[in-house]
């Protein structure tokens, strides 16, 4: 107990101090394991929906056979994480005479938002979701995806979540201290990573992009829709690449092997070298793939159409149901 409420409190000293030392991550995915080691290193966004249980302490059972605890829920944070609430990474914005939900805030709102949740500039960012599920993971992606677009370089995310770190008996806090404002700043609009509707509209036309549809094959297929996406089915010419392929089934839910993916990838005929465009309903689970190809992968021709099927069919443009394009 007293290393925790030491490793909570040097945390929270240096992140309030702004004098967190740089690090030189070992790739967008890191470990619980190199994690640990670089603690006071780094700064921890800790992205989530459900922000009671950041400082609700895990539950556990005992195995009655064995003795062994097991994780039943997930709660408490890594010491010094910042809270960062996903329902706040994302805002409504008008486009185009529509309101299209769920979008990429503005620089001014965006930046507002991340200096509220307690960033510095310079910062060494690692990005940890609660790990539960895919869904789970994506937060991290799209938060990550964002931050990249806005210019932040020194990020990673860490591969299981919240879950993994808790299932290695790691330190955790439920420290409730807000830290102080921060400084953090946008740098630049990188436009290379965003696909607009009309650029999307021009790769189903001329085939100059691969459009990978990352949503189950019940949506892309359209034996059902999300209630705020107007039509059922996916981009016409669009190939499946659903998210639950792109990691563990449960906690903690680490990416799957990238040679793993990679095989999955050209089965369903995407070359991973070309250009691509992903998307789903709302640029939420879009972002997984997007990670995948362009980072883990290292194709950096790889935009995220942040509107995805909710704008598509706002706008009324084509969709193709009941058949599968491979």
């Amino acid at each position: 107990m007293n290393t925790i409420i030491k490793l909570c409190t040097l945390a929270t000293l240096l992140l309030a101090s702004g004098i967190l030392s740089a690090t030189t991550l070992p790739g967008p995915l890191v470990d619980g394991a190199w994690l640990e080691k670089n603690l006071t290193k780094v700064t921890i966004l800790d992205v989530r929906n459900d922000i009671k249980s950041f400082t609700t302490a895990p539950t556990y059972t005992r195995d009655m056979k064995t003795g062994q605890q097991r994780l039943v829920r997930i709660g408490g944070h890594i010491p010094g994480a910042l809270i960062t609430s996903y329902r706040h990474v994302r805002r409504a914005r008008p486009i185009n005479g529509n309101r299209v939900m769920h979008m990429l805030p503005d620089q001014k709102d965006f930046e507002y938002f991340m200096q509220l949740v307690g960033l510095n500039k310079d910062s060494t960012v690692v990005i940890v979701s609660k790990g539960e599920s895919s869904g789970d993971i994506t937060m991290a992606t799209r938060l990550y995806w964002q931050l990249k677009y806005y210019g932040q370089d020194n990020l990673a995310i860490l591969d299981g979540g919240m879950a993994g770190w808790l299932m290695d008996k790691r330190a955790v806090s439920t420290d409730s201290k807000r830290p102080p404002q921060g400084n953090w700043k946008i740098t630049t609009e990188r436009h290379a990573l965003l696909a607009t509707s009309d650029e999307v509209a021009a790769a189903v036309k001329t085939g100059t992009a691969q459009l990978v549809d990352t949503r189950s094959l019940a949506l892309y297929l359209g034996t059902y829709k999300k209630p705020y996406v107007d039509r059922k089915g996916h981009i016409p010419g669009a190939k499946p690449f659903p998210n639950e392929m792109l990691t563990e089934p449960s906690a903690p839910a680490t990416f799957t092997p990238l040679k793993t993916l990679s095989a999955l990838a050209s089965e369903l005929k995407i070359d991973t070298d070309k250009d691509i465009i992903t998307y789903c309903n709302s640029g939420h689970l879009a972002s997984g793939s997007w990670f995948i190809f362009s980072e883990l992968m290292g194709n950096k021709n790889v935009k995220l159409y942040d509107g995805s099927m909710h704008q598509w069919t706002l706008e009324k443009r084509p969709v193709t149901a009941l058949k599968l394009e491979l």
